[in-house]
């Protein structure tokens, strides 16, 4: 096993650039994921430290060694891809034990291996089929097992989870987690799903426009985003994001009015500004008394058993879009679309980002 190490990595194909000055260190035995929209340039990364993929600039270590010019088949990686890629002639069984013939395992100690790696991940039933006869579930799990049973000293996936209905994405998450609890192979790990970041990451890499926007554990993230991307992007339902403008120590949101949290005050702001407020739905509440903050029109409610999920649009906008509102209720709250609701803000959980730049100006550092 290994750390991997990334020192302002630049990839570029032709005239466009995909990943900009990235740097980061994933520590030996660790679980780092990579996260952002699509076209983040997440992939990339995963396939540049995979050797797929040459460096522009930038230096690239495994361990202590320098492997820039190293290829893929020198650097003891085992990587997942989104399509599988497995060997249509082999059996399940033979494509789970092919790296480790190439890696000339003792043959006697092979069956051993994956059937341990089978029997971890639900595919030992499986072993003497082809992949044509397989589902999609089944030959993602075949590839991944295909990876785990190599015990590489770095293992890359990429969204190795994509293909599998919900139950079983859920199961072989867990599975995931388990495993590599039990081997500690250091493990780079590329998803849109948040729930997969958040569950599986010992740190995430928060990715957009192939830049690093924030480094963190999962936790530290999702409760102090940087900016305006990373607070949007991490969180189902995402962050409220709702424009403002800031005067008299109080914000003006289309027409009604929110008070700045007492920690904030006073806010070293231009008169007037105009900024982002962010907020959680589960720290908006409707509100139970005459007092209240902001008042919404139902647009849509989602019950989903153990809570409901409401979405309204604030009232009387003077813009073109009405601006939106998510908030997480109990079970039993079921209001009708078209109710006006009134709502209460935590204010110590509400955040403010600058317009333009999308950075968080409050909570201070």
């Amino acid at each position: 096993m290994a750390n991997v190490r990334l020192e302002e990595i630049t990839r570029r194909f032709g005239g466009s650039t995909a990943i900009k000055d990235i740097s980061f260190e994933v520590p030996d035995g660790q679980f780092w994921v990579l996260v952002g929209p699509s076209g983040c340039g997440k992939s990339t990364i995963l396939r540049t430290i995979a050797g797929l993929e040459p460096v522009t600039q930038g230096k690239l270590y495994i361990g202590d060694t320098l492997v820039n010019q190293v290829p893929a088949r020198q650097r003891d990686v085992a990587m997942v891809f989104q399509n599988y890629a497995l060997y249509p002639h082999m059996t399940v069984a033979q494509n789970l034990a092919f790296g480790l013939r190439m890696r000339q395992v003792d043959p006697s100690k092979i069956q051993g291996q994956i059937e341990t790696v089978a029997r971890s991940l639900d595919i030992a039933h499986l072993m003497d089929r082809k992949p044509r006869q397989l589902s999609g579930g089944q030959q993602q799990r075949v590839a991944l097992g295909r990876a785990i049973a190599r015990k590489p000293r770095v293992f890359l996936l990429d969204e190795p989870l994509s293909n599998l209905d919900a139950q079983l994405r859920d199961d072989t998450r867990a599975e995931l987690k388990q495993l590599h609890q039990n081997f500690g192979i250091t493990t780079v790990y590329v998803t849109h799903d948040q729930v997969e970041a958040m569950t599986l990451a010992d740190q995430i890499v928060v990715l957009n426009k192939g830049q690093i926007q924030q480094i963190g554990e999962p936790q530290a993230i999702y409760a102090r985003p940087a900016n305006k991307m990373v607070a949007a992007f991490l969180g189902s339902p995402p962050m409220n994001l709702l424009e403002a403008r800031l005067d008299d120590q109080q914000f003006w949101v289309d027409q009604q009015t929110l008070p700045c949290p007492a920690t904030m005050q006073p806010i070293k702001l231009p008169k007037s500004q105009r900024v982002s407020l962010g907020i959680r739905p589960e720290h908006v509440q409707i509100a139970s008394g005459e007092k209240f903050h902001l008042q919404v029109d139902v647009t849509v409610v989602e019950p989903l058993g153990r809570e409901t999920l409401i979405r309204g649009i604030l009232p009387e906008g003077d813009r073109t879009a009405p601006q939106v509102i998510n908030l997480q209720t109990g079970p039993t709250v079921n209001p009708k679309p078209g109710e006006r609701l009134p709502l209460q803000f935590n204010l110590d959980r509400l955040f403010v980002f600058d317009s333009i730049t999308g950075e968080r100006l409050y909570p201070f550092e």
